[in-house]
């Protein structure tokens, strides 16, 4: 047993590794033997943990989801049952996440050809986005091309803001998250 959680761990490491590996170089330069010096083990470990690359890229990408999974689960657990107070909440949410994580980040923005042909969950990290402006759409009667210009609102909201926070264009703090709830929320007051 101490040994599977010892396992577990040095799992986790080199996947933290792996990850600010593909944040600094990318996942064209991705080096599994830097990754796996810069989280203190062997250039073998990766290859006894992972497979190959791609399997090493995949644990990346699983645990970068699982992390944003269970954040969206909090984040809708907290919030009140309407589909617009998800919505907005769940926005606001996504925000803090991809700000607090840049490391995380550049996983879930990740655009590799060969990645989205063989791993196909990447795309779901922004399903929820979607699903809950649908669900609110419907319920308010919008039609289609208005529920598709509503989520290209809200998708550049969420990532406009986030990018804004990263560069310093805006402070980030709970007022300026404020205005940017407030933004998100008036949008669906709009035709």
């Amino acid at each position: 047993m101490i040994n599977d959680i010892k396992r577990a761990n040095k799992r986790e490491e080199l996947i933290i590794a792996g990850i600010n590996e593909i944040s600094r170089s990318g996942i064209a330069a991705f080096s599994m033997r830097r990754a796996a010096e810069n989280a203190g083990v062997s250039c073998a470990a990766p290859a006894r943990h992972f497979g190959g690359k791609q399997g090493f890229v995949a644990a990346i990408i699983e645990y970068v989801n699982s992390q944003w999974h269970d954040e969206q689960m909090r984040i809708l657990s907290e919030c009140g049952s309407g589909t617009r107070e998800q919505l907005v909440a769940f926005s606001i949410g996504y925000i803090k996440f991809l700000v607090e994580k840049p490391h995380f980040r550049s996983i879930l923005m990740l655009k590799d050809e060969s990645l989205d042909h063989t791993y196909q969950s990447r795309g779901k990290t922004t399903q929820l986005t979607l699903d809950l402006v649908s669900k609110y759409c419907d319920e308010v009667g919008m039609d289609e091309q208005t529920r598709l210009r509503k989520l290209y609102i809200v998708r550049s909201l969420i990532y406009g803001a986030s990018l804004m926070f990263d560069n310093g264009e805006l402070p980030y703090n709970e007022q300026t998250l404020e205005i940017v709830r407030q933004s998100i929320d008036r949008e669906f007051d709009l035709p």
